[in-house]
C-alpha cells in the first residue's frame, strides 16, 4: 500500500471536520485523533496558512464535497505525487503516519477471524466464487 493510502483515512477525516480551516494555525487539540493527526499530515505536505488564506484547489475541492470518494482519491494521487518528487517529505511523513497509527492504533496489518460452521474469512478481496454448503452449483472448473 503506498503511503498516500496510508495517510487517507487521516487526512479525509482532517478535511470533513475543520473545512476550510484545515491547513490554518490552531493551538486546539482536536477532539479526534485520527482528525489531528490528519491535520498535522495536511499541514506538513501543503504547509500551515492565515486562516484567510486560500486552500490548494485540490483540498478545497474536498473541503466542498468531503464524502465525494472521487475528490478524495484526487487528494490521494496529488498528495502521492508530491512525495514522489520530495523523498525528504515522503520520509517526514512516512514517520508522522507511523506515528499516527500507533496513537490511534491503526496498524498496517489486517487480523480476519472466520467464527462458526462454514464461515468464511478473507484477508482482502474475494476474486471467485465461496460457496460454504454442501452440493453447492458452483462449477469449480
Amino acid at each position: 500500500m503506498s503511503l498516500a493510502n496510508d495517510l487517507s483515512p487521516y487526512v479525509t477525516a482532517a478535511v470533513s471536520a475543520y473545512g476550510g480551516a484545515v491547513l490554518a494555525r490552531a493551538n486546539e487539540e482536536a477532539a479526534d485523533t485520527t482528525v489531528g493527526w490528519g491535520r498535522k499530515l495536511l499541514q506538513r505536505i501543503f504547509g500551515v496558512t492565515a486562516a484567510e488564506e486560500e486552500l490548494p484547489e485540490v483540498v478545497a475541492e474536498l473541503v466542498a464535497e468531503p464524502k465525494n470518494a472521487d475528490l478524495q482519491a484526487v487528494l490521494r494521487v496529488h498528495i502521492g505525487k508530491l512525495l514522489k518528487a520530495d523523498p525528504v517529505l515522503a520520509a517526514q511523513v512516512r514517520a508522522m503516519c507511523e506515528q499516527a497509527d500507533a496513537a490511534t492504533g491503526r496498524s498496517g496489518s489486517t487480523t480476519v477471524i472466520a467464527s462458526g460452521s462454514r464461515a468464511v474469512a478473507a484477508g482482502r478481496d474475494i476474486t471467485a466464487p465461496v460457496s460454504t454448503g454442501d452440493n453447492s452449483p458452483i462449477d469449480p472448473t
